[in-house]
């Protein structure tokens, strides 16, 4: 089962190459061997789907200052330096100075070793990739900046240099769509949740995305104007069902078999949603509203979790509870394509020694075990509201949750931490739910990631990806914390 994606991801990668320009007529040949290297890291670039901006090399001050210019204009999401051979760092200060991205220095160099028996100094300047990254990185610090990250490894036949590579590729299509994105915010917070309440000023101060104020209004002009027999509805309510479970209900009193009602609703609901967010040109949605008993509004407002998990594969976060930090998590978890379905903790299995992770809605389809299950509810436990709710497990294997906070200064902190889902019986509730197992224990995980101060909710994903979203936050100037899976000394 795959929901296609709404939008392609993109980046934009700028590639300059630094040397030195007194070698060119010391050595003839070598400015052919450096652009023969540069054009082999241009094509692993491109592999990863990536726009890669040409900037060509540089080999002095002068070059730098009038390059400065050109990386700006280009707008881009994150620039490699590809460290040919040795280079002073007069072609790297002022850059380190002007630039405002993510910098990553590539020392790649050609050969495992020198042929030692026929080296020459010609041989060791093709490799000498590494020899002036210390003097960049001191540059950086005394120009008031971040240390670069490295890759270091060889040139071609280096799978581990060929993983970072994909990984910065990857890491630059979350700022991408972080520092563009317009997230949604719709309504309030569930009331008495302390922990939800964020400031929009805040949200683009740390991640760039503006923060789009919404009215459930502005959904409902929509919905007002679908019937079930709308040739959109129809089209959506056979997307549903093919594929989505109906079963019959099982142990919970308040679930029954997805009524026809309970579909119409939730087909028509996720067409207005759908053209609400294409008015609004939205990249993402947090939002929590509950309207008056009995009304057209809380029918609506209260039956948005189909759509929401539909969208949510697509590549369109939405996230309940009017928690926006935690739509963030998803988007950057999606962008990085392991998933990212919305999530809290539930029940301890202390005799598997897991614990429950899930929610109410809305998850992340793509990362589901199986076919994913719609229940009627009778009721949404802890909230206003009946209808259709979405039930699924994810894909047993490696996993990574994230959870955003607010510390006192008002400043953000990553929570992360990367486990296990196991296979294990679920609840049959209409909610998601998955076996989580942490080590070294699950009380002593969940003693250590409370300790962090955690937002309750976190973002779900697949594969163990801790120190990529580390290195997020540290791009960010967000504070990121990995949880330990090591027992105690």
């Amino acid at each position: 089962m795959n929901v296609k994606r709404r939008k392609e991801l993109s980046a934009k990668i700028g590639l300059l190459a630094v040397g030195h320009h007194t070698y060119w007529k010391q050595f003839p040949g070598l400015m052919e061997e450096m652009e023969h290297k540069i054009e082999i890291l241009d094509k692993k670039v491109e592999k990863n789907g990536i726009s890669v901006v040409r900037f060509g090399l540089i080999d002095n001050a002068e070059g730098a200052y009038r390059m400065v210019g050109e990386i700006k204009k280009a707008d881009l999401d994150m620039l490699f330096i590809d460290m040919v051979t040795y280079a002073t760092s007069a072609t790297f200060g002022i850059i380190a100075k002007e630039i405002n991205i993510p910098i990553v220095m590539l020392a790649l160099q050609p050969l495992s070793a020198m042929d030692y028996a026929n080296a020459s100094t010609f041989m060791q300047l093709c490799n000498d990739d590494f020899c002036s990254v210390p003097e960049f990185a001191g540059v950086a610090v005394r120009m008031g900046k971040k240390v670069p990250a490295v890759i270091i490894g060889q040139l071609e036949n280096d799978p581990e240099a060929d993983r970072e590579i994909a990984e910065y590729c990857s890491i630059a299509r979350v700022l991408h769509d972080l520092k563009k994105g317009r997230i949604g915010h719709l309504g309030h917070v569930l009331e008495a949740m302390l922990d939800m309440h964020t400031d929009p000023t805040a949200v683009t101060s740390a991640f760039g995305c503006h923060v789009v104020q919404c009215e459930a209004e502005e959904i409902m002009k929509h919905y007002r104007d679908l019937t079930a027999e709308n040739s959109e509805v129809e089209e959506m309510k056979r997307r549903i069902l093919g594929f989505f479970d109906t079963p019959d209900p099982v142990s919970d009193p308040i679930t029954v078999k997805l009524t026809p009602e309970d579909l119409d609703v939730a087909a028509k609901v996720s067409v207005a949603l759908e053209r609400f967010i294409q008015d609004k040109k939205l990249d993402g949605l947090a939002y929590y509203y509950e309207a008056e008993e009995g009304s057209e509004m809380r029918k609506l407002v209260t039956n948005l979790i189909v759509g929401n998990s539909l969208l949510t594969a697509a590549g369109f976060p939405m996230c309940g509870e009017y928690d926006i930090k935690t739509c963030i998590a998803m988007l950057i978890m999606d962008r990085l394509e392991i998933g990212g379905s919305f999530a809290e903790f539930h029940p301890i299995d202390f005799n598997r020694g897991t614990i429950l992770v899930g929610h109410d809605g809305p998850h992340h389809l793509n990362i589901a075990d199986g076919r994913p299950v719609i229940r009627s509810l009778k009721k949404y436990h802890g909230k206003p509201g009946s209808g259709a709710g979405v039930e699924f497990k994810i894909k047993e294997g490696p996993v990574t949750i994230l959870s955003i906070g607010v510390k006192a200064d008002g400043k953000f902190k990553m929570i992360i931490a990367e486990g296990e889902s196991v296979n294990g019986p679920v609840p049959p509730t209409g909610n998601t739910n998955t076996h989580c197992r942490f080590l070294p224990d699950i009380k002593t995980f969940l003693k250590r990631l409370v300790a962090e101060g955690p937002t309750h909710h976190f973002a779900l994903g697949i594969g163990h990806h801790a120190e990529t979203i580390r290195k997020i936050g540290d791009i960010l100037d967000i504070d990121a914390v990995v949880v330990s899976r090591e027992k105690s000394v």
